[in-house]
Parts: C-alpha cells; structure tokens; sequence
C-alpha cells in the first residue's frame, strides 16, 4: 500500500511539473499562460506601432505630445482697476511671465434704433400696442439715464446699419430715431494662447474674487 501511495506522490508532481511547464497546453494551459511570452505578445493590439524609445528620443516626443495638448485659456472680462489685480495674482503662479496678454474687450453695440420715451402710463401701453400690430419687437432701456424707460427696437455697431434699419421700418411708424449711447468703460480680458496641459490644470483650477470666474477655454480661439 505503501508504494502505491508513493507512486500515486510521484504521478502527482509529474503532472503538476508538466502543466507549470506548459507541456499539457493547449489542454491544459499553464498558470499565468496570458501574462508571460508568447501568450502577453500574441494579445497585443497593433503591437507594429508601439516603439521603445532611448531617452533622448523620447525628451521630444514627451515636448510634442505636449505641444500637441496646448491650448488658448482666458479669464474675465475685468475693468482698468481689476484687471491689474488680476495680473498680480497671475503673476505669483508658477507659469512663465509673459505668457499671458491683456486683449481689449469689443464694447457693445453703440446704435440703437430708439422708439421715444413715453410722457405718461397710457402713452406707453399706446405705443407697446403700435409695436405689437406692426409685428416690431421691442425692449425698455434701462440705462443710461437719458434714454432710461425708453423703447428701444435694435442695437447696432455702426451707425450706417443703425440708419438702415431705421429706414426699413413701416411709414406709418412715428418718432423713431437713431441714438448713440455713451461709450462704456473699457474692458479686458486676460488671454494665454498657448497653455499647455499643466499650466491649464493649475490656472482653471483657481478661483478667487480677482480672477471674474476663474479661467475657461478661449470663446474665440485665436488663430494658430
């Protein structure tokens, strides 16, 4: 009984030594079969594309993929006094100076196609009722003062296409002018062109009061 148990031991460790080695496979595949050659080699995908590269090939690889992930940040808009508030606060970042730039912001249309301020309650809902039967749309000013609770039928940011809409109107519509606003207070944003991916992560990641919201990929990408 004896040697049979001996020989039942040593069947045992022969079959375990052929399946560790591979030798029962397809069968009876090897522990880890999916982790080692040719098995790690053979589920690959597209492995002709995959190149090792020596350090020194690889430092302007890593600088390409990274250029490749720049992209234009912006922040804003600010007014003359906050804007540099926000440069300081910019400033004390670890990015490189100079690489932001202070652009001016388009002031909104000047022009509008001014409908009158009515004198009294009854002169307003007159006129809104005008407006409506002809099919114009309108909307009250509030600001500036002068032109405070007037009607106001358009903006423009020439005055020639101000004029222009003025003369498309019906006839019969009265007491219509054309009248330029005051010109507002200028405005900036603060613009990084060229951010890449780490200097996105820190500056979009801030949000102080100084920074008007904090920083958003550019609404009007500049052109490359």
């Amino acid at each position: 009984m004896l040697r049979g148990l001996v020989a039942l031991l040593v069947l045992a460790n022969l079959a375990f030594l052929g399946w560790s080695q591979g030798w029962l496979a397809p069968a009876f595949p090897p522990p880890h079969a999916g982790e080692r050659e040719p098995g790690r080699i053979a589920s690959q995908v597209r492995a002709n594309v995959v190149q090792v590269l020596s350090p020194a090939a690889a430092a302007p690889a890593l600088q390409a993929a990274r250029a490749a992930a720049r992209a234009c940040i912006e922040s804003g808009p600010y007014t003359e006094a906050s804007v540099v508030a926000a440069e300081s606060l910019l400033a004390q970042q670890p990015i490189p100076a100079g690489s932001w730039t202070r652009e001016a912001v388009p002031p909104p249309p000047l022009f509008l196609v001014y409908a009158g301020r009515p004198a009294d309650l009854a002169a307003r809902r007159k006129r809104e009722e005008e407006l409506r039967q002809l099919q114009i749309p309108f909307e009250v000013l509030t600001e500036p003062a002068e032109f405070a609770s007037g009607l106001v039928l358009s903006h423009h940011a020439t005055r020639a296409d101000a004029e222009a809409a003025l003369a498309a109107l019906p006839a019969a519509l009265k007491g219509v002018r054309v009248v330029v606003l005051p010109a507002p207070p200028p405005q900036y944003m603060l613009r990084l062109a060229q951010a890449d991916s780490d200097t996105q992560g820190r500056l979009r990641a801030l949000n102080p009061p100084a920074l008007a919201g904090g920083f958003r990929i550019c609404a009007t990408p500049p052109p490359r």
